[in-house]
């Protein structure tokens, strides 16, 4: 197994460009990058780095996710900020409004009655 990753990343860092996520694809690129004679070896070497591809893309993928979600969290919260935010403000309009109302005058009707 050392073999065969060691060959893979061989391979792959200089022809990584080359090979995808389909086995008989990266076999055929394989083949003409190097010249391995065992057939046996060829598929364990191609099948490693089909592996090794989808697991990268895999996980970058993952990491795409992780990145959406931690964007899409941001901005709820900023969503929840500016309401609270406006909510506050809300408040402070409506007491500055009550406490500028004056005090209540007895109307003229209160007083022509008590007459």
């Amino acid at each position: 197994m050392d073999r065969i990753k060691r060959l893979s990343y061989e391979v792959l860092d200089g022809h990584k460009s080359k090979f995808g996520e389909d086995f008989a694809d990266n076999k055929k690129a394989l083949d003409q990058i190097s010249i391995v004679r065992s057939k046996g070896l060829k598929n364990e070497i191609a099948g490693y780095i089909t592996k090794f591809i989808k697991k990268e893309i895999r996980e970058e993928k993952a990491k795409q996710a992780r990145i959406e979600a931690s964007k899409s969290e941001q901005q709820v919260e900023e969503q929840s900020e500016i309401e609270l935010t406006e909510d506050s403000v809300t408040e402070e309009a409506t007491e500055t409004v009550v406490e500028a109302t004056p005090e209540e005058v007895p109307s003229e009707t209160a007083e022509e009655t008590t007459e």
